[in-house]
């Protein structure tokens, strides 16, 4: 029956409104007697009680919200899909949002999220956002960064240590012989970005006769990566890097690309490459591809939880956790 209400059971039932109301929430203060009639009335009558409004009436959403800044890579979905499993666990949904790397559509979700009084937010910025989950988290709405750490402890985070995964990138390709090896990825406006470039460097600085070199992109993806490759090829091969260390699988996977196309610069032969999130495609790639691998879908797990704990006693004190990369090594990178 459509468009039954609370009202329409409890007179079935013979009952108040409210005796109904106690035992959708609190049967436990209701007779057994009165309780198996409105329960009888409830599934006669076919009657599902409107979730939503009623925890918005108790000041409880039902659903958190997910900002994403590239909802095409394949590492966020992992990551989202975590916290999905784990919101299941506690019986809430979650909103989905892509920024598209756009701070303007970043703000747009992060006020549309607001306005739909969801439990908490989960966001992999791109933008400076602070401010504004500052005021979030003033009208009780808890924030925590997926990917970023906000500095001076002012909100939860959940991110992997990519200063250690790219010192240990660098390090492997040093230990195959690699000594000319390019850093490829932008934009460095991400902190992921920059990280990765600074443990780079360090391995570097710590080796004899290794030179870095850094190829900007626009963009963390497989176009940019792949025009990265071809202005690679464009040079004398004796002024070619003979390794590149790419700021995530995408990117990595678009140098790949143009060089098999290309067919002049063989892999790992005469280039090795490493990625870094290890998404499924780079076990899969044309060389498969050697990647840092991020616990994605335990990130997406454990950020969730901390969310709404935080959701739960707005009291706790802020706290980073930092997961440590691991290296996968496959044959883009077997030595010469």
């Amino acid at each position: 029956m459509a468009g039954v209400s609370i009202r329409d059971v409890a007179q079935r039932a013979g009952v108040s409104v409210g005796t109904v109301s106690n035992v959708l929430n609190r049967p436990e203060v209701v007779s057994p007697d009165s309780a198996l009639r409105v329960q009888q009335a409830i599934d006669e009558l076919g009657y599902v009680r409107n979730e939503a409004a009623r925890k918005l009436r108790q000041g409880v959403s039902g659903t958190v919200g997910f900002v994403v800044m590239d909802g095409q890579n394949p590492f966020y979905n992992d990551v989202v899909r975590g916290a999905g499993d784990e919101a299941t666990q506690h019986g809430i949904a979650i909103l989905f949002g892509d920024t598209a790397e756009d701070p303007a559509r970043e703000r747009m979700y992060i006020d549309l999220f607001e306005e739909h009084q969801v439990r908490g937010l989960l966001i992999a910025p791109f933008g400076e956002v602070f401010n504004r989950l500052e005021k979030l988290r003033q009208r009780g709405i808890p924030a925590v960064l997926v990917g970023r750490y906000s500095g001076q402890n002012r909100f939860s985070s959940i991110s992997v240590d990519s200063i250690a995964g790219g010192r240990m990138a660098v390090e492997h390709l040093i230990a195959g012989g690699r000594r000319r090896i390019a850093f490829v990825g932008g934009p460095f406006e991400l902190h992921e970005v920059t990280d990765r470039l600074a443990g780079a460097r360090v391995a570097a600085e710590n080796a004899v006769g290794v030179e870095i070199e850094v190829i900007p992109t626009a963009a963390m993806t497989v176009a940019e990566g792949a025009a990265a490759g071809n202005r690679i090829l464009t040079r004398p091969a004796r002024e070619r890097p003979d390794a590149v260390f790419a700021a995530n699988d995408l990117i990595a996977l678009g140098v790949l690309q143009a060089l098999v196309e290309d067919g002049r610069m063989r892999v790992p032969e005469e280039i090795a490459l490493v990625g870094f999130d290890d998404i499924a495609f780079a076990a899969a790639a044309a060389v498969p591809l050697t990647s840092l691998r991020q616990p994605s879908s335990t990130i997406g797990k454990t950020a969730l939880r901390i969310l709404l704990e935080e959701a739960a006693d707005p009291e706790l004190i802020p706290r980073q956790t930092v997961f440590q990369p691991e290296l996968v090594v496959r044959r883009s990178t077997l030595p010469r």
